[in-house]
């Protein structure tokens, strides 16, 4: 993961892995430096001089990662409806 481009820090300790199978490992440093979570992904770009530029892109996650809001026509009171939310009246 090697970069020539003026924005990479040399005060930074370069990090390396062995790639086994066609899999690598994201070291420890780089992990932590770049706030690599479970299930991100990675984004590899290959430049034609061939540098590497691998940029994070962060999962949402959560019970409303992929609500679109609500849709119904008739007007709501969240204190009021927030119990009621879901459930049948008898």
């Amino acid at each position: 993961m090697t970069s020539n481009h003026s924005s990479v820090s040399s005060d930074r300790p370069a990090a390396e892995t062995t790639v086994s199978d066609a899999e690598t490992a994201v070291p420890a440093s780089v992990r932590e430096a770049l706030g690599i979570a479970d299930g991100d992904r990675l984004r590899w770009q290959l430049a034609d001089d061939g540098t590497v530029r691998v940029r994070v892109v962060r999962t949402e996650t959560g019970t409303f990662a992929d609500f679109e809001g609500y849709d119904g026509d008739e007007p709501t009171d969240v204190v009021s409806d927030h119990d009621a939310w879901g459930l049948d009246e008898p």
